[in-house]
């Protein structure tokens, strides 16, 4: 599979060469290692209902973003975790069949590709919202934000159908060139370029308001904060493994045990740093979001107690308020024109004047 802690190879199949050569860790080691990748499921289900309330109670393409994101981060621990893992190693106690396996290490890189590509998508968003506020809604509402995610999904589908051939290539022929390269510039390089140009813009635009005006209640979005809190941790956990995987790629074989023991352990690192991005972005939202850690707070206890939880109130129609850092709350009843309102279908229909 693709990120296994049970083998040395990061993503290189098992084949006679030396990189595959295995020196498996301690058992506490290894318990240690695979039990922060079972931990983040119940945290990004709990993410995935409170961001679904929060869609329906404010149309946000944020929410609709963050949803997403969240829904394949679950996907990542359910391929990887539970079939990879568990199912392998513990229930059948031996690999899958060829063609299965082959099936099922396609969707761990569609669902690895749409986990880091549905950030992009929002950061896009986040840009516009935050340089060019007054042309937000007219580009990015609802109706629109899901064909966005559906045709990312979709897409990173199809970007993952060449790795099904992936543990054929055994030696360092030109289509392993092409595979290894083309998976580390998916899952690392294109997105951290990306995230890298749009988050200066958005930082130095957030600098230069500062310093030239305050307005009362101005707020730099909790959104915005969000964003550039998720790409920076992802920059940060998935570096480790982006470098060993060249690393096994091009270095020589270790010549001694101890070596080879030492790269095993740092590959079982990386791959735990890497699997640890898809749990941490509940944390993150309960820190930086007041209104998400409420709601956490209030689903939890509501969890524990065995109570319901009150029906949430949605109004007849769905008003937004640009999602811009330079309009507060305290100040949205003075600027109607930036008011709009939206149809069953999520598209803008009018706006107050």
């Amino acid at each position: 599979m693709e990120i296994s802690t049970n083998n040395q190879s990061l993503c290189f199949p098992p084949c006679p060469n030396p990189i595959s050569i295995s020196f498996p860790p301690s058992p506490p080691f290894s318990q240690f290692l695979q039990s922060p990748s079972c931990s983040p499921l119940p945290a990004n289900i709990l993410t995935v209902v409170i961001l679904s309330q929060l869609v329906l109670r404010r149309q946000k393409s944020s929410y609709n973003y963050l949803l997403a994101l969240a829904a394949a981060d679950i996907l990542v621990l359910l391929l990887i975790v539970f079939v990879d893992f568990i199912l392998e190693d513990f229930i059948l106690a031996s690999f899958l069949p060829p063609s299965i396996n082959n099936a099922v290490q396609v969707l761990e890189f569609s669902s690895i590709h749409t986990s880091i590509w549905i950030t992009v998508p929002l950061t896009i968003d986040r840009y516009i919202a935050v340089c060019h506020p007054l042309r937000y809604h007219t580009v990015s509402y609802p109706a629109r934000t899901r064909k966005v995610i559906f045709a990312v999904y979709v897409g990173c589908l199809l970007s993952a159908a060449p790795y099904y051939w992936w543990p054929e290539f055994c030696r360092r022929t030109v289509a392993e060139h092409v595979l290894v390269w083309a998976h580390c510039a998916t899952v690392y390089l294109l997105p951290c370029t990306v995230f890298f140009s749009l988050n200066t813009g958005i930082v130095r635009k957030l600098r230069k308001r500062r310093n030239c005006f305050r307005l009362r209640g101005y707020s730099t979005g909790k959104t915005t904060a969000i964003l550039l809190a998720i790409t920076s941790v992802f920059a940060v956990l998935w570096a480790p493994r982006t470098v060993l995987i060249l690393y096994h790629f091009y270095s020589p074989p270790p010549t001694s045990q101890s070596a080879g023991r030492l790269l095993h352990v740092l590959t079982d690192v990386a791959n735990m740093l890497a699997l640890l991005n898809t749990g941490v972005n509940f944390f993150l939202y309960c820190f930086i979001s007041k209104r998400f850690r409420a709601m956490a707070t209030n689903m939890l206890r509501a969890l524990i107690h065995c109570r319901k939880q009150p029906k949430p109130f949605y109004a007849s129609h769905n008003f937004s308020i640009t999602s811009s850092p330079w309009i507060s709350p305290a100040n949205s009843h003075c600027i109607k024109m930036l008011v709009y309102q939206y149809d069953k279908n999520g598209k803008p229909i009018c706006i107050s004047s």
